[in-house]
């Protein structure tokens, strides 16, 4: 096995709580969130030397967004049905995570392309350029996709609805 590459354990241990939250924000499920990551970073790992100097947290975001896309399309045989459910639960590793757990279970609810707008330009603070570069769109359209998922969120939350100049801020 060869050296790991220069700064790439450093970039984990400082983003990945970080990216970690990104991914469960996409799943819904703190193990998955947990696959998802450790999926993207072995992906990432090999390509270190020609990432680190952009923008790595950028690249391994968008390789988040679109390994979660991807695993939607696949089937999952793993899970075997049975007939009495286990009698003991286990604790959810982010119930202490600062977010209405209605919120996160409509954000879940929402469209794959609606819930990444929503998670890249509100959770993660980008603007609406970066969100677009993230997901090869164009910047119109993350402001409609955010303005549809907030209208959506607000219906389902009971919340009152906005103007939709309210609903889209001005951050470039």
């Amino acid at each position: 096995m060869t050296v790991p590459a220069q700064g790439f354990e450093e970039f984990v241990a400082a983003r990945g709580p970080r990216l970690l939250r990104v991914a469960w924000l996409l799943t819904g499920d703190a193990h998955l969130a947990e696959d998802l990551l450790q999926t993207v970073l072995a992906k990432v790992w090999p390509k270190w030397h020609r990432i680190a100097d952009e923008n790595p947290e950028a690249y391994v975001r968008k390789a988040l967004v679109n390994t979660s896309a991807s695993w939607r399309h696949r089937r999952w045989w793993g899970e075997v049905p049975h007939e009495r459910l286990p009698d003991l639960s286990v604790a959810d590793a982010f119930d202490a995570v600062d977010l209405e757990r209605s919120l996160a279970a409509e954000i879940r609810r929402l469209p794959p392309r609606q819930r990444a707008v929503v998670v890249l330009r509100y959770f993660e603070d980008l603007s609406v350029e970066e969100t677009a570069k993230v997901l090869d769109c164009r910047p119109g359209t993350v402001k409609s996709q955010a303005s549809k998922a907030i209208r959506a969120l607000r219906g389902r939350l009971g919340a009152p609805q906005a103007p939709v100049a309210a609903v889209t801020d001005q951050r470039h």
